[in-house]
């Protein structure tokens, strides 16, 4: 029964392991823009454009004035 127990403690290190690595892979690309100035500042107006269109939609969504 021990080894049962020890495997079942196993699973939410796997579970976070799977997650940060998918997160990772994701957001690499994005870090990489980081680097250089210029695309830093399209990523940049781009995350802000996006975070905007998301705000409008939810806004109208939900009848928030």
């Amino acid at each position: 029964m021990h080894i049962f127990w020890d495997n079942i403690l196993k699973f939410p290190r796997f579970f976070i392991s799977v997650l940060v690595g998918f997160f990772l892979t994701i957001f690499n690309p994005f870090f990489e823009l980081l680097k250089k100035p210029q695309q830093r500042y399209i990523l940049i107006i781009m995350l802000g454009t996006i975070s905007i269109i998301i705000l409008q939609i939810l806004k109208l969504m939900l009848a928030i004035n």
